[in-house]
């Protein structure tokens, strides 16, 4: 699994294009997230892990990273082999890369 900050995903999400996959509740979701973002939250993980590729570069995101992280570590422990946890979560993402977004 990859740790990264909001710069580091920044720079990356220039010349790739993973999935991004955020696992926050649906309240959290209307509150502010990535456009591109599919919004799956961890406690529907397990229900829909077949609906994921375990070969697509996947970015786990949530508030401030500890869910994220706790999916990244399960997606890693049933064979998903490209994922990333961005650290510090979409509030970090806010105040550092995107002001535009609602924080809460």
């Amino acid at each position: 699994m990859k740790d990264l900050d909001p710069k580091q995903l920044e720079q990356h999400l220039k010349s790739n294009s993973p999935l991004l996959l955020d696992v926050r509740e649906q309240w959290e979701w209307d509150k502010c997230h990535f456009d591109k973002a599919r919004l799956l939250p961890m406690g529907q993980i397990m229900a829909n892990i077949d609906s994921l590729d375990k070969s697509e570069e996947i970015v786990l995101i949530c508030h401030h990273g500890i869910r994220s992280m706790q999916v990244a570590r399960y997606f890693e422990s049933v064979g998903f082999s490209n994922v990333i946890n961005l650290k510090g979560g979409i509030d970090a993402w806010a105040k550092t890369i995107d002001e535009s977004m609602e924080l809460y």
